[in-house]
């Protein structure tokens, strides 16, 4: 082999090793719709990251087109609309209004709902176990759910009667305050419903609160009262009233208690869901999960401020105590 061979040979060699490797070249890209009803959140990036452990990485073997409406719930159906349009291999959709609004628009794409509820009552699967159509997911409540969490209030605030509750004058927020009627009669506490369904009846609504002569106050779990938690918060400080809330960070930003689905949980496990569909399961198979994981909060600030000493029982079930 002649000395000029030889260079050509070994510069082939090492030009080959530099040149950047694509193991991923044949590898298919997956298309995922993503809608939501609120705005990009911590929420979003952990569903992200979860897809990012079992293999999924954005720009490389998928791609996600994402649509938020930002509180704006008229622009939802249009959005969802625009989504299928683009033929996804699935749709994640949370919360709320965002939900039928995907249903409507398609009733073939797989579509995940990473926090919903009833989801039969809604029409949206015909059983929790076999959902039977192109929806499944994860659910943020359980039957039970909110009268365990005015148990848990009575509990840290034993001389409580009367008790507002907070809620939007949805049918599910009927349906949770007909659950919470139950329970209040076991617990001996008289329940005052107050609706509270847009930012401008919010000042109404305390007003009503602080007519009714109430012990404490009930918020019911939902995305206007979650968005505009500085509201209630302000109002609960100012009145001196004990409350109970149903996402971490209204206990961390001034409410008493706080207890509620883990929804950082829920995001991730949604993942999971969609892993499984774009590996060939249907989601008329897949069973709705109920929650596993829950957030219970306990503010130990604000009840050294309203005087209350919060029960040993409550704070050996609080998984984050302020102080």
């Amino acid at each position: 082999m002649t000395k000029a061979k030889t260079v050509i040979i070994v510069a082939s060699v090492i030009l080959v090793f530099a040149m950047p490797a694509h193991p991923h070249a044949s590898e298919k890209i997956y298309r995922i719709g993503f809608l939501r009803s609120g705005g990009p959140s911590a929420h979003p990036k952990a569903f992200v990251e979860e897809l990012r452990k079992l293999g999924y990485v954005e720009g490389r073997n998928i791609t996600i087109e994402r649509q938020f409406a930002n509180s704006r719930n008229k622009l939802l159906p249009g959005m969802a609309a625009e989504l299928v349009r683009r033929n996804p291999d699935v749709i994640v959709v949370c919360c709320g209004p965002a939900i039928p609004a995907a249903r409507e628009a398609t009733s073939t794409i797989p579509i995940v709902v990473a926090i919903g509820a009833r989801y039969v009552e809604r029409g949206l699967a015909k059983a929790l176990r076999r959902p039977g159509g192109n929806v499944t997911g994860l659910s943020s409540t359980y039957p039970g759910l909110y009268g365990k969490m005015l148990q848990l209030f009575r509990e840290a605030v034993p001389d409580m009667s009367r008790v507002a509750v907070l809620h939007m004058g949805s049918s599910g927020h009927h349906a949770y305050l007909r659950e919470m009627q139950e329970a209040a009669k076991t617990l001996g506490l008289t329940l005052v419903p107050v609706t509270v369904s847009s930012v401008s009846e919010f000042a109404a609504g305390f007003r009503q609160i602080e007519s009714e002569r109430v012990d404490g106050l009930f918020v019911m779990r939902g995305g206007l009262h979650h968005r505009h938690r500085h509201l209630t918060t302000a109002f609960v400080s100012k009145a001196g009233l004990p409350s109970m809330f149903g996402h971490r960070q209204e206990a961390e930003a001034g409410g008493l208690m706080a207890y509620g689905t883990d929804t950082m949980a829920l995001y991730r496990r949604a993942a999971h869901y969609v892993d499984k569909i774009l590996k060939g399961a249907t989601p008329a198979e897949m069973p709705v999960e109920r929650p596993t994981k829950f957030d219970f909060v306990v503010n130990l600030k604000t009840a050294k401020a309203l005087g209350i000493t919060v029960p040993k029982s409550i704070l050996l079930q609080a998984t984050t105590v302020i102080e």
